[in-house]
């Protein structure tokens, strides 16, 4: 019975860590008025990172001077991506922001390629930032516009990190490593800032539950779903973020898009599935 219970399809799998993902980061941006972007972003990595090297233990004195080199600024590109994503949502909506951070992993997909189908890709997601940017008095703050656009930088690295990592690491140790020096990176913003000083039992247990949520349940399932399907299915399941983001935010934070700002969505959402459709093997 016990098999059953966790034999989910590998499609519900994904579709439902994409959920949890951006339920957890409706739950963040609950946080923010009374610990800050900063010490929200502090319990989720601390008690992730807590987590997971209690859960693979990684021997760190068996790490060698080679996998030090690369796993260190793995984790510091993981760290810097979630903290400079918390600022970007205390700023901007969360879809909005999620939209624009996809903009880095799309362009890597396609880097390189002289394909003319990928630079239709590329102008389609410019597309969608520039029906975001604030050319006017919106109600749009740019410094929100950077943070997720600097997040998607970072998430790039993490991602050309995490794959020359994992071919020298096993996988486990490398995150629960790497998830270490997320935390000693973020967790001085926390106290900085301040906000861990206004820390009480029922928001530790808000914290908890993020940590569950943006972490371990989605990493999770998302490591079970990646071993039944194609990378390529994957990736396109995992092109719905942008949109899975805008609709949570509006059902537990009342975020309302404007047409251009649905549009722009639709557009980087529609940007990658089609460069991971027609994409090389």
């Amino acid at each position: 019975m016990k098999n059953k219970e966790i034999n989910l399809p590998p499609v519900p799998a994904v579709l439902l860590a994409i959920i949890s993902v951006q339920c957890g980061a409706a739950i963040a941006k609950t946080l923010f008025p009374a610990i800050g972007a900063a010490g929200t972003a502090s319990i989720r990595i601390g008690v992730s990172a807590l987590i997971l090297l209690l859960a693979y233990r990684p021997n760190l004195r068996a790490i060698t001077s080679d996998q030090w080199k690369i796993v260190v600024p793995y984790g510091l590109s993981l760290g810097a991506m979630n903290l400079i994503f918390y600022f970007a949502i205390e700023r901007i909506p969360i879809g909005l922001a999620v939209t624009l951070e996809f903009v880095g992993p799309l362009l890597l997909a396609i880097a390189g390629s002289k394909r003319w189908v990928d630079y239709c890709w590329v102008l389609l997601a410019a597309i969608g930032i520039l029906l975001i940017a604030p050319w006017t008095n919106d109600r749009l703050d740019p410094i929100g516009i950077l943070c997720a656009l600097l997040a998607g930088a970072f998430w790039t690295a993490y991602i050309v990190l995490g794959g020359k990592i994992s071919k020298i690491m096993n996988g486990g140790q490398a995150v629960s490593t790497g998830m270490l020096f997320a935390a000693i990176l973020i967790l001085p913003f926390g106290f900085i800032e301040n906000g861990l000083a206004n820390l009480t039992p029922k928001l530790f247990g808000m914290g908890i539950a993020l940590a569950l949520l943006s972490s371990a349940i989605p990493f999770t399932l998302e490591m079970k779903a990646l071993g039944q399907l194609p990378p390529r299915t994957f990736s396109i399941l995992m092109s719905l973020e942008p949109a899975a983001a805008s609709i949570c935010a509006f059902i537990f934070l009342q975020e309302n898009l404007s047409f251009y700002e649905i549009l722009a969505v639709v557009c980087v959402v529609i940007a990658s599935a089609g460069s991971t459709l027609t994409a090389k093997k």
